[in-house]
């Protein structure tokens, strides 16, 4: 039931990161304007724009700019694009897997980008469906451990996690060093948030991803060259996100932390 997987603790520093750098605003702002558009401007009535809209917010993208999204993708305010959801299968270094997520007004330059970035990075890309059929379309939740409620500061357990959500939908807690991941069915991830909420549990983020169904193990060399790929593709403006089956094993995380420093 309960795991510690790496590249998901990996995943959710660098997302971290890349929030204090503002890379990550643009996506985040993307995905309200496509939700909106797919699904109505009441977040009170489109899951999918509502934990968009609380994303952006954890993230301290201004409200402002998620208003004028909102606007946008529900046609109030002209200016909005016609995104494409499209993604691209990919083979990294030591034979990882990768499937790009990509939101774009122009798949010619979308696929172009992609292709630059895989090649130029150890990479190649890879037949329709070779890649995707390694994954499953789950729902993810992150918990922050520690959680400031009016000033008072408490720190949920991985039981407190469990006891909330195990009715809702469930299927695993992952160990993020600093977060919780709540792993459930893709169906699942509005109730397995709501029931959080209802428990009095504050969450980070809450949206359906694709995790892998077997995990590749690599050395330092490979962790390296795949970071290296996933982060050329994640500085893409087309790319919404990156999801690979790596799996860095503590010890070669270390390494490359230290190498780091």
């Amino acid at each position: 039931m309960s795991g510690h997987s790496k590249w998901a603790t990996t995943k959710h520093k660098k997302a971290a990161i890349d929030a204090k750098r503002g890379k990550l605003f643009a996506k985040l702002i993307k995905n309200i304007e496509v939700a909106a558009k797919q699904g109505g401007g009441d977040p009170a009535g489109n899951p999918t724009l509502y934990d968009a809209i609380q994303k952006a917010k954890k993230s301290s993208v201004p409200n402002k700019n998620i208003d004028s999204a909102l606007k946008r993708g529900s046609g109030a305010e002209s200016g909005g694009v016609d995104y494409k959801a499209i993604s691209y299968e990919v083979y990294g270094p030591q034979g990882v897997a990768i499937l790009v997520e990509c939101l774009t007004d122009n798949t010619n330059r979308a696929a172009m980008e992609v292709r630059t970035a895989v090649t130029r990075n150890g990479g190649t890309m890879a037949d329709p469906g070779s890649v995707s059929r390694l994954f499953t379309r789950k729902g993810i939740v992150v918990v922050p451990k520690s959680q400031d409620h009016d000033g008072t500061v408490r720190e949920v357990t991985e039981d407190d996690v469990l006891e909330a959500t195990l009715d809702a939908g469930a299927e695993e807690v992952n160990d993020l060093d600093e977060a919780f991941e709540v792993q459930s069915e893709a169906t699942d991830v509005v109730a397995v948030r709501t029931a959080l909420q209802d428990a009095g549990i504050d969450y980070d983020s809450a949206d359906v991803q694709f995790v892998a169904s077997l995990e590749i193990p690599v050395d330092a060399d490979g962790a390296g060259k795949v970071l290296h790929l996933v982060d050329a593709l994640e500085d893409l403006d087309d790319v919404q996100d990156v999801f690979t089956n790596v799996d860095i094993p503590a010890d070669v995380m270390a390494e490359l932390e230290t190498a780091d420093a």
